[in-house]
């Protein structure tokens, strides 16, 4: 190729650039016009309409990740204003129409949307009743006996294991710590009937924090195994009282429909004295929900006549049921009436068995 054809070839792609970079210019000068004429257009005090996307723009399609991330911020923030303006309109309609407005709307949650269980039980039922008097627990509910429970460790447990059974025991009234080491649980539960204990309760841990409890009720059973989570010792609660007195708390069980539930809540109430003695103003509350069980430990506190507070004294603990085993702990011929499988039983986040 000759000289004269390459200097004319770089000249015209010189003349397509500079034609290209003042179309461009003259692009973005037409932009700033369109844009200052619309705020002189506006009104004193309005603010300057904004230019709106294309009904097919997505901001994912924005490359750069600060302007991505502001622009979607301004979106969530325009929804919010819609929702909140949305809010304020319904409210003043039901003002208007006073009694004859309609019922509020009930929120969709996945506890209200709970897929009904067969076994759910209902308290008049004189199956249910019967069941109820001929149990391990009929005894208890019948004033025949009195709760005197054990409570002991794993082998060789370390400090926040430790400290968290000390705090158990002053929850639960006639309640005893015993620290094992190396002994088999089997030559546990008989010395235990022996010494007239009605329940003997297991606090496993791993990698020093519990992370397991075992309760057997003596002397028959049954025996249910949680996994424990979420455990607060009274020194890491803000705003929590004065130690625990030594009174009878009062027992509250919540949301324990189920027949499996029934008999978990009954298995926890025969921990405490059937006799709670109110002059101590303590509750211990076992509130199930999605089959978590939720462990508190509160005081009442008066303030006057008609107002009444509560304050948290601690511990407090979330279980979760692994298994519920008839008779006493017998880990190889156990005879287990449930067993929590993962894979199959929560195949639905609105199926509970509590």
């Amino acid at each position: 190729m000759d000289t004269e054809t390459q200097h004319e070839i770089q000249a015209k792609s010189k003349k397509q650039k500079k034609k290209m970079k003042s179309q461009k210019k003259r692009e973005k000068l037409k932009k700033d016009a369109v844009e200052k004429d619309a705020v002189e257009e506006c009104k004193e005090g309005d603010k300057p309409p904004e230019i709106a996307f294309p009904p097919t723009f997505s901001v994912s399609e924005i490359k750069n990740k600060q302007r991505r991330h502001f622009m979607f911020m301004k979106y969530k923030q325009e929804k919010r204003k819609e929702k909140l303006q949305l809010k304020k309109k319904k409210k003043k309609e039901r003002e208007a129409l006073g009694d004859a407005a309609p019922p509020k709307p009930v929120p969709k949650t996945i506890e209200n949307q709970r897929i009904y269980d067969e076994t759910t039980v209902d308290p008049e039922d004189e199956e249910v009743a019967f069941d109820e008097g001929t149990d391990e627990f009929s005894a208890y509910f019948n004033k025949l006996t009195n709760p005197k429970v054990l409570i002991t460790t794993s082998d060789r447990p370390r400090g926040r294991t430790v400290r968290f059974c000390e705090q158990l025991a002053t929850v639960i009234p006639h309640a005893h710590v015993y620290y094992r080491r190396g002994l088999a649980l089997k030559r546990v539960i008989p010395q235990c009937v022996a010494r007239d204990f009605t329940y003997l309760m297991v606090v496993n841990e791993d990698r020093k924090v519990p992370n397991g409890l075992v309760l057997c009720h003596l002397p028959d059973g049954p025996t249910a195994h949680f996994k424990v989570s979420s455990v607060r010792l009274r020194k890491e609660m803000k705003r929590r009282g004065k130690e625990p007195t030594e009174h009878h708390p009062e027992v509250i069980l919540n949301n324990f429909t189920t027949r499996l539930g029934h008999s978990i809540g009954r298995l926890f109430a025969a921990l405490f004295p059937h006799d709670p003695q109110f002059v101590g103003r303590q509750v211990a509350t076992f509130h199930n929900q999605r089959d978590f069980i939720f462990f508190r430990f509160h005081r009442y506190i008066f303030k006057n006549e008609k107002r009444v507070g509560i304050q948290e004294l601690g511990p407090r603990f979330t279980l979760k049921l692994r298994s519920l085993q008839k008779g006493t702990f017998d880990s190889k011929f156990g005879e287990y009436e449930w067993v929590h499988k993962r894979h199959e039983m929560d195949s639905s986040r609105r199926k509970f068995h509590l």
